[in-house]
Protein backbone atom coordinates (compact mmCIF):
# COMPACT_ATOMS: atom_id res chain seq x y z
CA UNK A 1 0.00 0.00 0.00
CA UNK A 2 1.44 3.34 -1.05
CA UNK A 3 0.71 6.85 0.56
CA UNK A 4 0.73 10.17 -0.57
CA UNK A 5 1.65 13.14 1.76
CA UNK A 6 -0.53 16.70 1.55
CA UNK A 7 0.88 20.00 2.76
CA UNK A 8 -0.82 21.49 5.54
CA UNK A 9 -3.38 23.92 4.20
CA UNK A 10 -3.33 23.14 0.81
CA UNK A 11 -6.41 22.10 -1.37
CA UNK A 12 -5.75 18.61 -3.08
CA UNK A 13 -8.15 16.63 -5.65
CA UNK A 14 -8.63 13.69 -4.30
CA UNK A 15 -10.78 12.31 -6.55
CA UNK A 16 -8.38 12.89 -9.17
CA UNK A 17 -5.66 11.34 -6.78
CA UNK A 18 -7.73 7.93 -6.91
CA UNK A 19 -9.07 8.25 -10.74
CA UNK A 20 -5.39 8.23 -11.66
CA UNK A 21 -4.40 5.61 -8.84
CA UNK A 22 -1.87 7.98 -7.33
CA UNK A 23 -1.92 6.31 -4.28
CA UNK A 24 -3.83 4.28 -2.43
CA UNK A 25 -4.06 6.10 0.47
CA UNK A 26 -3.76 9.93 1.33
CA UNK A 27 -2.52 12.25 4.25
CA UNK A 28 -3.71 15.30 4.72
CA UNK A 29 -2.66 18.01 7.58
CA UNK A 30 -1.46 14.35 8.75
CA UNK A 31 -4.77 12.72 8.69
CA UNK A 32 -4.44 9.69 7.14
CA UNK A 33 -7.88 8.77 4.74
CA UNK A 34 -8.74 5.69 3.49
CA UNK A 35 -12.01 5.87 0.99
CA UNK A 36 -13.45 2.90 -0.03
CA UNK A 37 -14.18 3.50 -3.96
CA UNK A 38 -17.62 2.12 -5.93
CA UNK A 39 -17.89 2.48 -9.45
CA UNK A 40 -21.24 1.60 -10.68
CA UNK A 41 -21.30 1.19 -14.71
CA UNK A 42 -23.15 -0.29 -17.32
CA UNK A 43 -23.06 1.59 -21.16
CA UNK A 44 -27.30 -0.05 -21.36
CA UNK A 45 -29.12 3.08 -20.59
CA UNK A 46 -31.64 1.85 -18.07
CA UNK A 47 -29.85 -0.46 -15.93
CA UNK A 48 -30.21 1.10 -12.93
CA UNK A 49 -27.26 2.41 -12.21
CA UNK A 50 -28.72 5.40 -10.34
CA UNK A 51 -31.11 3.56 -8.38
CA UNK A 52 -28.17 1.24 -6.77
CA UNK A 53 -26.13 4.42 -6.34
CA UNK A 54 -28.07 6.91 -4.92
CA UNK A 55 -29.57 3.95 -2.63
CA UNK A 56 -25.52 3.18 -1.87
CA UNK A 57 -25.30 6.70 -0.78
CA UNK A 58 -28.12 6.54 1.67
CA UNK A 59 -26.90 3.54 2.91
CA UNK A 60 -24.09 4.48 4.27
CA UNK A 61 -24.82 8.30 5.43
CA UNK A 62 -27.56 6.50 7.30
CA UNK A 63 -24.97 4.22 9.26
CA UNK A 64 -23.32 7.65 10.08
CA UNK A 65 -20.57 7.15 7.35
CA UNK A 66 -19.32 9.81 5.41
CA UNK A 67 -20.76 9.48 1.61
CA UNK A 68 -19.61 10.97 -1.35
CA UNK A 69 -22.02 10.48 -4.41
CA UNK A 70 -20.10 11.82 -7.85
CA UNK A 71 -22.56 11.83 -10.94
CA UNK A 72 -21.02 11.72 -14.29
CA UNK A 73 -24.46 11.64 -16.15
CA UNK A 74 -25.31 14.38 -17.86
CA UNK A 75 -29.19 13.37 -17.31
CA UNK A 76 -27.57 14.40 -13.79
CA UNK A 77 -30.66 12.06 -11.87
CA UNK A 78 -28.27 11.62 -9.05
CA UNK A 79 -27.80 14.98 -8.92
CA UNK A 80 -31.53 15.96 -8.87
CA UNK A 81 -32.56 13.17 -6.03
CA UNK A 82 -29.35 15.08 -3.87
CA UNK A 83 -31.11 18.27 -3.85
CA UNK A 84 -34.14 16.62 -2.74
CA UNK A 85 -32.61 15.31 0.52
CA UNK A 86 -34.02 17.67 3.51
CA UNK A 87 -31.94 19.00 6.29
CA UNK A 88 -32.80 16.56 8.39
CA UNK A 89 -31.50 13.36 6.86
CA UNK A 90 -27.91 11.79 7.11
CA UNK A 91 -25.60 14.36 5.02
CA UNK A 92 -24.58 12.72 1.80
CA UNK A 93 -21.77 15.17 -0.19
CA UNK A 94 -22.59 15.35 -4.21
CA UNK A 95 -20.31 16.42 -6.88
CA UNK A 96 -21.91 16.74 -10.50
CA UNK A 97 -18.74 15.73 -12.08
CA UNK A 98 -20.89 16.39 -15.54
CA UNK A 99 -20.57 19.99 -14.73
CA UNK A 100 -18.18 22.57 -16.35
CA UNK A 101 -17.99 25.67 -14.59
CA UNK A 102 -15.37 28.30 -15.84
CA UNK A 103 -15.08 30.18 -12.98
CA UNK A 104 -13.22 26.84 -11.16
CA UNK A 105 -10.86 24.79 -11.80
CA UNK A 106 -11.65 21.07 -12.55
CA UNK A 107 -9.21 19.73 -9.24
CA UNK A 108 -11.76 22.42 -6.63
CA UNK A 109 -14.75 21.36 -8.77
CA UNK A 110 -13.91 17.73 -7.75
CA UNK A 111 -12.39 17.82 -4.99
CA UNK A 112 -14.12 15.34 -1.75
CA UNK A 113 -14.54 15.83 1.62
CA UNK A 114 -11.19 14.93 3.26
CA UNK A 115 -12.92 12.93 5.82
CA UNK A 116 -14.97 11.00 3.20
CA UNK A 117 -15.48 7.24 4.08
CA UNK A 118 -17.05 6.39 1.03
CA UNK A 119 -17.08 7.31 -2.54
CA UNK A 120 -19.97 6.19 -4.76
CA UNK A 121 -19.39 7.35 -8.56
CA UNK A 122 -22.52 6.94 -11.24
CA UNK A 123 -21.37 7.01 -14.58
CA UNK A 124 -23.52 7.59 -17.76
CA UNK A 125 -24.94 5.40 -20.87
CA UNK A 126 -23.11 5.13 -23.57
CA UNK A 127 -19.61 4.75 -21.96
CA UNK A 128 -16.62 4.10 -24.54
CA UNK A 129 -15.08 1.11 -24.18
CA UNK A 130 -11.69 3.21 -24.32
CA UNK A 131 -13.17 5.52 -21.31
CA UNK A 132 -13.07 2.42 -18.90
CA UNK A 133 -9.58 2.07 -18.04
CA UNK A 134 -9.63 6.33 -16.43
CA UNK A 135 -13.25 5.92 -15.31
CA UNK A 136 -12.73 2.49 -13.19
CA UNK A 137 -8.51 3.18 -12.63
CA UNK A 138 -8.12 3.08 -8.50
CA UNK A 139 -11.32 1.49 -8.17
CA UNK A 140 -11.99 -1.12 -5.27
CA UNK A 141 -15.52 -2.19 -6.72
CA UNK A 142 -17.10 -1.83 -9.61
CA UNK A 143 -21.18 -3.00 -10.32
CA UNK A 144 -22.60 -3.85 -13.32
CA UNK A 145 -26.41 -3.51 -12.90
CA UNK A 146 -28.16 -6.21 -15.55
CA UNK A 147 -31.81 -6.30 -16.37
CA UNK A 148 -33.20 -9.94 -16.91
CA UNK A 149 -33.67 -8.87 -20.78
CA UNK A 150 -32.54 -10.32 -23.82
CA UNK A 151 -30.94 -6.73 -24.41
CA UNK A 152 -29.31 -6.22 -21.47
CA UNK A 153 -28.09 -9.72 -21.19
CA UNK A 154 -26.10 -8.72 -24.32
CA UNK A 155 -24.90 -5.55 -23.50
CA UNK A 156 -24.06 -7.28 -19.89
CA UNK A 157 -21.73 -9.80 -22.18
CA UNK A 158 -20.04 -7.09 -23.60
CA UNK A 159 -19.25 -4.38 -20.83
CA UNK A 160 -17.77 -7.62 -19.01
CA UNK A 161 -15.25 -8.20 -21.81
CA UNK A 162 -14.20 -4.63 -22.00
CA UNK A 163 -13.69 -4.65 -18.46
CA UNK A 164 -11.22 -7.72 -18.91
CA UNK A 165 -9.62 -7.13 -21.96
CA UNK A 166 -9.72 -2.79 -22.28
CA UNK A 167 -9.89 -2.00 -18.60
CA UNK A 168 -7.43 -4.43 -17.64
CA UNK A 169 -8.85 -5.70 -14.82
CA UNK A 170 -7.92 -9.33 -13.66
CA UNK A 171 -10.44 -11.72 -12.93
CA UNK A 172 -8.56 -12.77 -9.71
CA UNK A 173 -8.71 -9.65 -8.58
CA UNK A 174 -12.47 -9.91 -7.66
CA UNK A 175 -13.41 -5.81 -8.24
CA UNK A 176 -16.40 -6.86 -10.25
CA UNK A 177 -19.54 -7.81 -9.38
CA UNK A 178 -22.73 -8.04 -11.12
CA UNK A 179 -26.25 -7.05 -9.63
CA UNK A 180 -29.12 -8.59 -11.22
CA UNK A 181 -31.87 -5.86 -11.17
CA UNK A 182 -35.41 -5.34 -11.38
CA UNK A 183 -36.27 -9.12 -11.38
CA UNK A 184 -39.07 -10.86 -11.02
CA UNK A 185 -38.25 -14.56 -10.11
CA UNK A 186 -40.65 -16.95 -11.26
CA UNK A 187 -40.42 -16.31 -15.06
CA UNK A 188 -37.97 -17.34 -17.63
CA UNK A 189 -36.31 -14.45 -18.28
CA UNK A 190 -34.77 -14.12 -14.60
CA UNK A 191 -33.91 -18.13 -15.20
CA UNK A 192 -32.20 -17.11 -18.53
CA UNK A 193 -30.83 -14.53 -16.86
CA UNK A 194 -29.15 -16.50 -13.83
CA UNK A 195 -27.44 -19.27 -16.77
CA UNK A 196 -25.97 -16.46 -18.74
CA UNK A 197 -24.58 -15.15 -15.74
CA UNK A 198 -23.59 -18.22 -14.19
CA UNK A 199 -21.27 -18.45 -17.18
CA UNK A 200 -19.38 -15.18 -16.66
CA UNK A 201 -17.40 -16.77 -13.63
CA UNK A 202 -17.88 -12.92 -12.12
CA UNK A 203 -19.72 -13.10 -8.69
CA UNK A 204 -23.60 -12.06 -8.43
CA UNK A 205 -23.07 -9.89 -5.39
CA UNK A 206 -26.92 -9.32 -5.05
CA UNK A 207 -30.25 -9.74 -6.55
CA UNK A 208 -32.90 -6.73 -6.45
CA UNK A 209 -36.41 -7.13 -6.58
CA UNK A 210 -38.82 -4.87 -9.37
CA UNK A 211 -40.32 -3.01 -6.48
CA UNK A 212 -42.34 0.18 -6.19
CA UNK A 213 -40.61 1.42 -3.06
CA UNK A 214 -37.64 1.96 -4.80
CA UNK A 215 -39.64 4.84 -7.47
CA UNK A 216 -40.94 6.23 -4.23
CA UNK A 217 -37.62 6.50 -2.34
CA UNK A 218 -36.21 8.79 -5.43
CA UNK A 219 -39.24 11.01 -5.63
CA UNK A 220 -38.32 11.49 -1.88
CA UNK A 221 -34.81 11.83 -2.19
CA UNK A 222 -34.31 9.16 0.18
CA UNK A 223 -32.74 5.61 0.05
CA UNK A 224 -34.91 2.69 1.18
CA UNK A 225 -32.01 2.25 4.29
CA UNK A 226 -34.02 5.62 5.42
CA UNK A 227 -37.33 4.55 4.81
CA UNK A 228 -39.35 2.37 7.94
CA UNK A 229 -38.05 -0.91 7.86
CA UNK A 230 -41.56 -2.80 7.96
CA UNK A 231 -42.45 -1.10 4.62
CA UNK A 232 -39.55 -2.38 2.86
CA UNK A 233 -38.10 -5.52 4.93
CA UNK A 234 -37.86 -7.83 1.65
CA UNK A 235 -35.59 -5.04 -0.27
CA UNK A 236 -33.40 -4.62 3.01
CA UNK A 237 -32.86 -8.08 2.78
CA UNK A 238 -31.63 -7.90 -1.02
CA UNK A 239 -29.34 -5.86 0.07
CA UNK A 240 -27.25 -7.70 2.60
CA UNK A 241 -25.33 -9.80 0.04
CA UNK A 242 -24.06 -6.60 -1.48
CA UNK A 243 -23.01 -4.77 1.41
CA UNK A 244 -20.88 -7.50 2.87
CA UNK A 245 -19.15 -7.79 -0.49
CA UNK A 246 -18.57 -4.09 -0.61
CA UNK A 247 -16.82 -4.47 2.61
CA UNK A 248 -14.80 -7.04 2.04
CA UNK A 249 -13.52 -4.87 -0.84
CA UNK A 250 -12.17 -2.14 1.63
CA UNK A 251 -8.23 -0.89 1.83
CA UNK A 252 -6.71 -2.97 4.75
CA UNK A 253 -7.33 -0.38 7.98
CA UNK A 254 -10.33 0.48 7.19
CA UNK A 255 -13.44 1.17 9.70
CA UNK A 256 -15.81 -1.36 7.92
CA UNK A 257 -19.87 0.39 7.79
CA UNK A 258 -22.00 -0.81 10.84
CA UNK A 259 -24.65 -3.42 9.81
CA UNK A 260 -27.03 -2.07 11.64
CA UNK A 261 -28.78 1.07 11.72
CA UNK A 262 -29.25 3.18 14.56
CA UNK A 263 -32.60 3.25 15.36
CA UNK A 264 -33.14 6.85 15.31
CA UNK A 265 -32.45 6.66 11.68
CA UNK A 266 -33.67 3.74 11.09
CA UNK A 267 -37.18 4.64 11.81
CA UNK A 268 -37.30 8.08 10.66
CA UNK A 269 -40.77 9.68 9.38
CA UNK A 270 -40.36 9.85 5.52
CA UNK A 271 -39.97 13.43 4.61
CA UNK A 272 -43.64 15.07 3.61
CA UNK A 273 -44.29 15.68 0.30
CA UNK A 274 -44.17 19.49 -0.38
CA UNK A 275 -47.07 21.57 -2.49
Amino acid sequence: MTWRSVAPGLPFDIARAYASHEADCITVDGVQILMLRIVVLNPKGGSGKTTIATNLASYYAARSMKATLIDYDPQASSTRWLKKRQTNQPLIHGIAAFERNSRTTRSFHMRIPAETDRVVIDTPAALAAQDLPEITRGADAILVPVLPSDIDIHACSKVIADLLLVAKIRRQDNRIGVIANRVKRQTLMYQSLIRFLSTLHIPIVATVRDSQNYIKAAELGVGIHEMKPYLVREDLEQWNSLTQWLEQRAPAGMVPAPQEVPLVEATAAEPAPTS
